[in-house]
Formats: C-alpha cells, sequence, structure tokens
C-alpha cells in the first residue's frame, strides 16, 4: 500500500488487485466478468478504507470461556456516484451488510466537462456516519467533488472517497477542495487526454458494468 502519491491518498497495492485490475482494462473482458471483477476490486479496495472505523469492546463466549470481542462502533452509510458507481456497491456491501446505501445522480457534459446533476437520495444519520463515495473513475475530479459538497452540505462531517483508476488530474482537484478527505484507489493512471478520458484507463466504466458500449 502505498500513501505517497498525494496528500492524503493511498494506492492500495496488492497481488490480486494488480491482476484482477489488468483484466479490468482488457478490452476482451466480458460485461459479467467485468462487473464480478469491479466488485471484487472495490471489496479490497474498501477493505483499506475502513481501516479506521471505529470500535468497541465487547463480550463473547467462546465453547471455552468468555472473552472480549469487537463490534463495529459507527453506522456506515455507501453513496455511489450513479451510474457506474453502482458496481461497487455489492463488493463493499460483502464487508458491511448493514451499511445504509444513498445515490447521488451526475452526468459529465461533455461540452463544458462540468457534472449535471438529476437525482438525489441519502439516509438519514449522516452526521455520525462514515460515508464512502464511490465512483470507479476520477478523471477529472469533478463528479467526485461535487458529491462530497453535497453530502457536506446534508450534514456529513467524515468522508472517504473509494475509486478504482485515477487521473493526477483528478485527485489534485479533489485535493484542493477537499484536502482533509481521504482517497483509496486501486491505480493511479498516467494522465487524462483530450477528452478527459483517463489514460490507459479501462473504458466508460458504466459502458462496461451495464453493457451499454458499442
Amino acid at each position: 500500500m502505498d500513501g505517497t502519491a498525494g496528500p492524503r491518498l493511498t494506492v492500495v497495492d496488492h497481488p490480486l488487485i494488480r491482476r484482477d485490475l489488468a483484466r479490468l482494462r482488457s478490452v476482451e473482458t466480458s460485461h459479467g466478468e467485468f462487473r464480478r471483477l469491479l466488485a471484487d476490486v472495490s471489496a479490497l479496495v474498501a477493505y483499506e478504507a475502513l481501516r479506521s472505523l471505529r470500535e468497541r469492546s465487547i463480550e463473547v463466549v467462546t465453547p471455552l470461556e468468555t472473552t472480549t470481542g469487537h463490534a463495529i462502533d459507527e453506522p456506515v452509510i455507501v453513496v455511489p456516484v450513479l451510474r457506474a458507481g453502482l458496481g461497487m456497491v455489492d463488493g463493499i456491501l460483502r464487508l458491511v451488510p448493514d451499511a445504509r446505501i444513498g445515490h447521488v445522480g451526475l452526468y459529465r457534459d461533455e461540452r463544458t466537462r462540468m457534472p449535471v446533476s438529476y437525482y438525489q437520495r441519502l439516509p438519514s444519520g449522516l452526521e455520525e456516519a462514515c460515508v464512502l463515495v464511490v465512483d470507479p473513475m476520477l478523471a477529472t475530479g469533478g463528479s467526485a467533488v461535487e458529491t462530497v459538497d453535497r453530502l457536506k452540505a446534508a450534514g456529513a462531517k467524515r468522508v472517504i472517497l473509494v475509486g478504482l483508476v485515477a487521473a493526477p488530474e483528478g485527485i489534485a482537484r479533489i485535493a484542493a477542495s477537499h484536502p482533509e478527505m481521504p482517497v483509496f484507489v486501486a491505480a493511479l493512471d498516467r494522465e487524462l487526454d483530450a477528452n478527459a478520458y483517463i489514460r490507459p484507463g479501462l473504458g466508460d466504466a458504466g459502458d462496461r458494468v451495464f453493457g451499454t458500449d458499442h
């Protein structure tokens, strides 16, 4: 795990992530396999992102004696950025099945490259929760920043961004807007191209998750 790539950026470096990321990048990977791999990698990255969860001690009765165990002591809310972020949710719910789910719908205006909002539904209790914003592709960072802005306006105090592939430009924008927010990704790619796509990237994650690419 490499935490040196940015002020609050952690690139989760693991052989299983590197293996699955290579498959995710491949143009030959089917939609079904892409969905499965995205969920798997999301769980591995979220595992590290959730390392800071608060705990409390509990009493556990084993078959032999009573001992001390641990339980999670704060709620978790997962907020996927629609639509590609939906592909990450199932993997994270493997780790925290009681997490509640919010949704923020944004799309990028291809002319201005700015995020445009079309949907928002958030659960109550943001103030006390560890909120994970999940979005596979952190390109310009516009959608992530807009989502975090909305969450903070709704009362969220502890927000962690979990992604798959990020561009340096997007990480810089996130760090400038929300310098206190931890960011966890599977890979920091080389750059954005003239169309603001991540290079080498893995294509349009939403299209590949839902099979809408042509």
